[in-house]
């Protein structure tokens, strides 16, 4: 009986002793990673907003990714409170949604203010602008919303008139594959480009519709097909870009940058 408890307090020991080593060994691989994981995100970040601004290739390295972004795009950070640029935090620094969870950096969202299902939103964020001789090319704009199973996170790019669409683009999301995941389509993401956002009276007209959008309607400059089979995934782009190019998104950066008050 002695032997046999003997035998398995060993057998007990040696197994938390092996469990010991793996977590150390574990602890330490995560510790040792995530400066490349970070290097990664942000890569990842700069790769699909040079895409949805048209720069570059799809296989570039990632050096000349990192080189393309510096020639080309410059970052500056906008209190969405008044829609103008701010130096409150350096651009190459802040991250907005990481601003979103803090209770002192971000507001709640409630009912019907809240149409993009993303509970809260920060009360600065980052945009990006693609200059040329001191003129405003194109500029790209984070968004995000909720669509069927996730919160789609991604760019849109404008041109310098700020109405008429360069790209849209999501780089994180978990939208069902062939049917919401069609977000992802060069296809469907190839129909809004030149679409425009403001009707000829200022007020968003920008929309997915269901089914193919009619070339012939007068309207249809503001339309973009819905994707076959996911439409509530196609509502919930539908309403992020209603937040993010209202007033509480981006809306009063816009008009303000049209004015040349930003």
């Amino acid at each position: 009986m002695s032997s046999s408890k003997e035998s398995t307090v060993r057998t007990l020991t040696v197994a938390l002793l092996v469990c010991l080593v793996c977590s150390v060994f574990v602890a330490g691989a995560a510790v040792a990673l995530k400066p490349v994981q970070v290097e990664n995100r942000l890569l990842d970040k700069q790769r699909s907003i040079l895409a949805i601004a048209g720069l570059g290739e799809a296989d570039m390295s990632a050096q000349a990714v990192k080189a393309l972004f510096a020639e080309r795009i410059k970052a500056r950070v906008v209190d969405l409170q008044n829609g103008r640029f701010t130096d409150a935090h350096d651009a190459a620094r802040f991250d907005p949604l990481k601003a979103a969870k803090d209770p002192a950096l971000s507001d709640a969202l409630a009912g019907a203010q809240d149409i993009a299902s993303i509970k809260r939103r920060e009360r600065y964020s980052t945009v990006y602008l693609v200059e040329q001789d001191g003129q405003l090319q194109t500029l790209i704009m984070p968004v995000r919303g909720y669509g069927l199973w996730s919160t789609l996170y991604g760019f849109m790019a404008l041109k310098g008139d700020l109405n008429t669409v360069v790209g849209l683009g999501f780089y994180q999301h978990g939208e069902t594959p062939g049917l919401g995941g069609e977000v992802d389509n060069p296809k469907w993401k190839a129909l809004w480009h030149g679409k425009t956002l403001f009707d000829s009276h200022g007020q968003l007209a920008v929309q997915i519709i269901k089914g193919s959008v009619d070339p012939q309607a007068s309207n249809a400059q503001h339309q973009v097909d819905g994707l076959a089979g996911a439409t509530l995934t196609s509502k919930g782009v539908d309403n992020l870009l209603r937040f993010w190019l209202g007033e509480n998104g981006f809306g009063s950066f816009l008009a303000n940058l049209h004015k040349g008050e930003a």
